[in-house]
């Protein structure tokens, strides 16, 4: 049987950080708010009880971004309509790289099993991230 599942991450989108260099260890480690959000993803998925996908996985994301405050009425509804986007980081590579990468042996054994990929950015009242995975 082919699974599907949903996962509502609440809040901001965040995109993958770059790698943070130590030049006297010679060492790369990763930034400590993509941590946070890596482990954030990954309790949603395990406190939602969602199951692992296996074969192959077809990913769509949806980051939702907040309407600044300062934003007027006219172009608040442009927002609300899709008719403004969000054109502003995190790009949209780096986003599905940390919600792929915090997966990673939770929905899925390696995110090479992912085939198809589609994230689309928009604004909204609730900034979140709506994540789709479908076995196919």
């Amino acid at each position: 049987m082919k699974e599907a599942v949903n996962l509502l991450i609440p809040g901001e989108p965040m995109g993958k950080q770059r790698p943070k260099f130590n030049s006297f260890t010679k060492s790369a480690h990763t930034p400590e708010k993509t941590v946070n959000y890596e482990t954030y993803i990954k309790e949603l998925y395990v406190s939602n009880r969602l199951p692992m996908l296996e074969g192959y996985i077809k990913v769509e994301i949806m980051a939702f971004y907040k309407i600044p405050k300062s934003t007027s009425n006219k172009k608040r509804q442009q927002m609300l309509h899709n008719e403004l986007r969000p054109d502003k980081k995190p790009d949209l590579d780096n986003i599905a790289k940390v919600i792929c990468d915090s997966l990673n042996s939770i929905a899925y054994s390696d995110d090479k099993q992912i085939v198809s990929l589609s994230i689309n950015k928009f604004y909204s009242e609730q900034p979140r991230v709506i994540l789709k995975l479908n076995q196919i």
